[in-house]
């Protein structure tokens, strides 16, 4: 039964990237003995609780398992520390749904073709996209020398052109993912770090 003197784990909190998503605790700290820890998730469709292959785990962190990986899912968690027989009490999640909840990451600039006026970007997404996704490139470029007027341009291809640029000069870009789903939720992603290139003289 659950017992004021054993803590329950603080500053839980879910973790989704690229939706790939894990549940993090701080630990409990207690003089004499392990604590372990158990999580339960429940969904909202079905309001039941249930194991999450994370039953008296000695680590902080608990993946979500396969059967949680429904994007649209609203789920809550909950986790307690164990001490032999003793437990603390459970400290529940807010509602959590992956379409809005998780970080995209920026897409992987996969190769950089320069020619004199151009530059074409091929990119890989940051996750497999699923039925009635659909993702766009928010493209933002400049001359190095007056970064100040940066160029946006949007692109859906994972293959695109930024055109009309001068010969023998450094531009930089950054990208961005924008992902549209089916129930017409806009999740725009994190911007990848800047590269630049230098124009050939034609």
């Amino acid at each position: 039964e659950s017992s004021p003197h054993l803590p329950a784990p603080k500053n839980v909190m879910i973790d989704s990237y690229n939706f790939r998503s894990l549940l993090r605790w701080s630990p409990v700290k207690v003089d004499g003995g392990l604590v372990l820890y158990t999580v339960h998730f429940k969904t909202a469709a079905f309001n039941q609780w249930d194991e999450m292959n994370c039953t008296r785990i000695t680590q902080t962190e608990c993946s979500f398992p396969w059967s949680l990986k429904q994007r649209r899912w609203t789920v809550v968690l909950r986790v307690r520390a164990e001490l032999g027989q003793v437990t603390s009490g459970w400290v529940e999640t807010d509602p959590f749904v992956a379409e809005r909840n998780t970080t995209i990451g920026p897409p992987k600039v996969n190769s950089v073709t320069v020619s004199s006026d151009s530059l074409l970007i091929s990119v890989t997404p940051p996750f497999g996209s699923e039925a009635g996704d659909s993702l766009q490139y928010h493209v933002s470029y400049w001359e190095n020398a007056t970064s100040t007027t940066k160029k946006e341009t949007k692109m859906s291809n994972t293959l695109f052109k930024i055109g009309n640029l001068k010969e023998l000069t450094l531009y930089c870009f950054r990208i961005q993912v924008e992902l549209r789903t089916y129930s017409d939720l806009q999740l725009l992603g994190l911007q990848s770090v800047p590269e630049c290139y230098r124009t050939t003289v034609s």
